[in-house]
């Protein structure tokens, strides 16, 4: 497998030439007294070095070694407490925490670049620090000055680690069946007892402490889901001076034994009678913890995208070296031709190489957003930001992870067979990035928020504001070929409008209009947005620069291979919902 290394100069790009983000960064006062180009530009590299000589040749070595559970401990692989200490002592576990609590208080928009070059380079490794990143998250958000004084600290730090504690055995997506329960003890303190399975980083050995966000029911709550609250509970106790005391009857039942991922310790977690404080009102959990699971979610689809680029650098540096075959209309005095030379294997790469960029793109596109909604001076500036983000992350998540797919087994379709065997380490980013597909909320559900929460619920307004935005962009002097790409993207625009209408129309007479038509509308979303992306890359081209010609070239790909894909998903969407739900249940 190729040494994997950061895209910093098409990252730089995004950031200073396609979307300026450093002009929005000294309209804060927040980010102008931390943040400049130069400084972003030193961090990227510094990230990039951290990931290309740290974090990823632990990848195979921790996928072969996975976590270890020995009478209640877990170990991660040989290696990885070293690399953790590494990226923490660089600041990066702290890179968007609350400055006044010790984080570095670093914008989005940066932050996505990061998380991508971890989820490259080690997806199991960057599990553990996503997880910490958005407990701390929920907790600034949520949390009241006590919890934050004590906790944040030590999570910014790194010494400390945090997870999230939904699932339970009997419920994965409806958390209203909870049974995890609490009991108020009298003093600020809640005993916490119950079972939470699919614990990511539920224990470990990288830090000294961890701490978990746990939903879980008080008495006489109410039924379903409103009546679900936030508690914090530590694996240790912490004492009135901040040192641990003792164990906080947190115990670690198990650690599953997975398809991917195997050096990140997906646990069973047993809370007994576990002491923990509040986080947030009573029966407002969910509310609250859904601050942590929208971080997660866009971090989770840019696990998808760190896996497809990874396969990518891997199948080029392969398609380049590898000898098969001959190609007509190459003339070469060799008895074969490298691979890169035959059609089909371009098309692969190109499949690989349009839709990643244009998805690290479309994250740095959210990460400004992100930034916006939190640092823009004006409410109603704030409020549109927050809108966009909202309807855009389950597209973000569920787009970047399905395609995500796709290029790690496109990598591994030009490998060959090689691409099936353990050493070449394609094999292994596509058992790693399938479970992006289906946790934090699996796509089907993402396609659900989007098409009922996102677009149905208020008919399609916060989608006609982004369309709206999107044609506004359009609107100006195109040139040559990227004229035509315009015109592509304009017309691509007009279907997602009218196809939004026809399915607001039918689902006021069929409530299975929606659900049926709920995936491919999410990916006609991704594929327009995309197109947006490519778009605003193609104007930030200059001409005659050989890495912007490339650009060039990649973008034509995109809008005349990849993007008439939306015909056809329409076309499915169009035949309405009598073809998924006509068969009867006995008849599967």
């Amino acid at each position: 497998m190729s040494n994997y290394q950061a895209p910093l100069q098409d990252m730089q790009f995004l950031l200073f030439d396609v979307f300026a983000v450093d002009q929005q960064w000294r309209q804060s006062p927040a980010l102008a007294s931390v943040l400049d180009r130069d400084t972003a530009s030193a961090m990227l590299h510094e990230a990039g070095k951290i990931a290309g000589e740290c974090v990823a040749p632990l990848n195979r070595s921790g996928d072969e070694e996975g976590v270890q559970w020995i009478d209640g401990v877990v170990t991660t692989p040989n290696g990885f407490k070293q690399a953790y200490d590494t990226f923490c002592e660089s600041g990066f576990s702290a890179l968007t925490g609350n400055t006044d609590y010790g984080g570095l208080g670093m914008p989005k928009s940066l932050s996505v670049l990061v998380d991508e070059m971890m989820y490259a380079a080690n997806s199991s490794f960057n599990l553990y620090v996503a997880l910490s990143s958005g407990a701390s998250m929920a907790l600034d958000a949520h949390g009241n000055e006590f919890l934050k004084q004590r906790f944040l600290p030590n999570l910014y730090s790194g010494r400390w680690g945090g997870t999230m504690c939904l699932t339970e055995s009997h419920c994965g997506s409806d958390l209203g069946l909870i049974r995890s329960k609490a009991e108020d003890f009298g003093d600020g303190t809640y005993g916490l007892t119950g079972t939470k399975i699919f614990i990511t980083g539920g224990d470990h050995d990288l830090s000294e402490n961890i701490v978990h966000l746990v939903l879980a029911k008080l008495p006489g709550s109410p039924a379903g889901s409103r009546g679900i609250s936030l508690f914090l509970v530590p694996k240790y106790w912490v004492n009135e001076d901040g040192t641990l005391g003792a164990a906080n009857g947190v115990t670690c039942g198990s650690v599953e034994h997975k398809m991917g991922i195997k050096a990140s310790a997906t646990c069973v977690m047993n809370f007994d009678g576990a002491r923990g404080y509040l986080v947030g009102e009573v029966n407002r959990g969910l509310q609250c913890m859904f601050t942590m699971m929208n971080c997660e979610r866009l971090s989770i689809g840019i696990q998808g995208l760190g896996c497809a680029e990874a396969s990518y650098q891997s199948a080029v540096a392969y398609a380049r070296d590898r000898v098969q075959g001959r190609e007509a209309g190459v003339k070469s005095t060799m008895d074969a031709d490298p691979i890169i030379v035959h059609a089909d294997v371009r098309r692969m790469l190109l499949d690989m190489k349009s839709t990643t960029e244009a998805g690290r793109a479309f994250a740095v596109y959210l990460g400004m957003h992100l930034d916006q909604a939190q640092y823009a001076p004006s409410a109603e500036a704030r409020y549109q930001a927050d809108a966009i983000v909202a309807l855009l992350t389950p597209v973000a998540k569920a787009f970047f992870t399905d395609l995500g797919l796709d290029s790690t087994v496109l990598g591994q379709q030009v490998f060959g067979g090689h691409g099936y065997i353990r050493e070449w380490g394609q094999e292994q980013l596509v058992r790693d990035v399938r479970i992006a597909q289906i946790y934090e909320g699996t796509n089907g559900i993402q396609a659900m928020d989007l098409i009922q929460r996102k677009v149905f619920a208020n008919q399609g307004e916060s989608l006609k504001t982004y369309l709206h935005e999107i044609r506004r962009f359009l609107q100006r002097d195109w040139q040559g070929e990227q004229a035509d790409f315009a015109d592509q993207l304009q017309q691509r625009v007009a279907q997602l409008s009218e196809l939004t209408e026809v399915l607001l129309q039918r689902a006021q007479h069929s409530p299975y209009e929606l659900g049926a038509a709920a995936c491919d509308y999410l990916h006609v979303v991704g594929y327009v947005t995309y197109g947006y992306m490519w778009m605003k890359m193609l104007s930030a081209c200059a001409p005659n620069t050989a890495s912007h010609l490339t650009k060039q070239k990649t973008g034509a790909y995109y809008f005349k291979r990849v993007l008439p894909r939306v015909d056809s998903l329409i076309a499915s969407i169009q035949s309405g919902s009598d073809p998924v739900m006509s068969l009867l249940a006995e008849e599967f």
